[in-house]
């Protein structure tokens, strides 16, 4: 028995020793640094994106049989009417005269593009869409609809271009 109190006694006191005695402060160090606040710096300020169908290009002609077309200052009532009747016949099912549709609205076109671009538009759609570039931007814009030849004639199409003169 007092083996058993001499092994516990050497025991208890190995013990103390192991924990007790001089306590070591460390200093608590983050293994990360914080950073310095950021400045929130204004971003410069990009051009603003004009989607193709409000951008003004008066110079491009496109790509199709009109080159050249002079109008007049005032407006020939009588061809715009006839143009107004083509354009609800034939252009109705993707255009309204005011507003986005399918396709963009006429109105103001011609504040934005030139004559020959409009009616090359009218009666060359599909050379326009693969050669024309403002014309492929448009297609993308409105999601990849390509406007339908509707094989008018260039008198049919110019009527419809007084007509939206007109809007």
């Amino acid at each position: 028995m007092k083996l058993t109190l001499k092994i516990f006694t050497v025991l208890f006191i190995s013990l103390l020793m192991s924990c007790g005695g001089k306590e070591e402060k460390k200093e608590e160090t983050n293994t990360f640094q914080k950073k310095a606040p950021v400045e929130k710096k204004e971003a410069p300020k990009e051009a603003e994106v004009v989607p193709p169908s409000k951008r003004v290009d008066l110079v491009n002609k496109g790509v199709g049989p009109i080159k050249s077309l002079e109008l007049p200052a005032e407006i020939d009532q009588s061809l715009a009417t006839k143009g107004e009747d083509i354009f609800k016949k034939m252009c109705t099912a993707c255009h309204r005269p005011d507003k986005k549709f399918i396709g963009p609205a006429p109105k103001g076109v011609l504040d934005i593009r030139t004559p020959e671009w409009v009616m090359n538009m009218i009666l060359n759609p599909e050379v326009m869409v693969k050669e024309d570039p403002l014309a492929k931007e448009l297609l993308v814009e409105f999601n990849g609809s390509p406007m339908a030849n509707q094989n008018l004639t260039e008198d049919e199409a110019r009527a419809v271009l007084e007509y939206f003169r007109t809007l």
